[in-house]
């Protein structure tokens, strides 16, 4: 059966629900289909990233308590975070993917990592 191929345009012979002539063809489709469209997007996924590691280079242990002043030398951007988890007593924890903080005084927070049944 002739197919034609979604990214190229190239007929070709194959299963009927074949779409691509080749697996460059089909690679070069989802990497289009897949990249960061804007660089809007592309900027904040850059800073949640970025987030992320700083927190997990000052957190090495697991649990760790640090000056508000020691995140902000290092590039962290309070404003950027993926998701917030409420404690039943009501504290606050917000994560970037699965490194998260609490902030436990005026300028100190304690940073942690994200446990399985946190949702």
């Amino acid at each position: 059966m002739k197919n034609k191929c979604i990214e190229c345009g190239e007929e070709f012979i194959g299963r009927a629900d074949k779409r691509f002539c080749s697996a460059h063809c089909r690679s070069s489709y989802n990497n289009r289909l897949n990249r960061d469209a804007t660089n809007f997007i592309r900027n904040i996924n850059n800073i949640l990233r970025k987030n992320r590691r700083i927190l997990a280079r000052l957190n090495p242990n697991g649990k760790a308590k640090v000056h508000r002043d020691k995140l902000l030398e290092s590039g962290f951007k309070f404003s950027y975070f993926t998701n917030e988890y409420v404690t039943k007593s009501g504290n606050i924890y917000r994560f970037c993917y699965d490194q998260g903080y609490l902030e436990i005084d005026k300028d100190y927070y304690t940073l942690v990592v994200r446990q399985e049944y946190v949702e």
